[in-house]
């Protein structure tokens, strides 16, 4: 039996113990802003080096004005993106990675590869599935 790290005297934990949930919480908090669709298509973006808010929004494509203002806000906010007033006439705003944005890099750029390698399996798991759902 594999115990949670935390459980040390008295009854054992075993996973999938609430124990075990209330210890991720930290994490998950974390991965919900770091693992949506749009900070991750943010960090992409910005890889290559600052942009401003109309080609973040060119490069991604789909997104809102509203959703990408609200998701750089949040990001910034975490410490992902740093945003840079250059006073020009107009202004001008450059959003651009930090040092931690940029540590996001690597692992954003795996998960992608392994989306993309995947696709295809999960559409036809997808598939199956509502197959069985229609007849059953």
């Amino acid at each position: 039996m594999r115990l949670h790290p935390a459980a040390q005297e008295g009854t054992p934990m075993k996973l999938g113990h609430t124990g075990l949930l209330d210890s991720c919480k930290p994490a998950g908090e974390v991965l919900s802003r770091v693992g949506d669709k749009w900070s991750v298509l943010i960090v992409i973006a910005l890889r290559g080096g600052p942009l401003r808010f109309s080609e973040i929004k060119r490069v991604i494509g789909s997104i809102s004005q509203r959703m990408l203002t609200l998701t750089l806000r949040s990001m910034e906010r975490d410490g992902f993106i740093a945003r840079t007033v250059i006073p020009t006439a107009p202004s001008r705003v450059d959003y651009q990675l930090t040092k931690l944005g940029h540590s996001l890099g690597e692992p954003v750029e795996v998960l992608g590869r392994w989306a993309f390698e995947h696709k295809r399996d999960i559409e036809e798991a997808q598939t199956r599935f509502d197959r069985r759902k229609l007849r059953g």
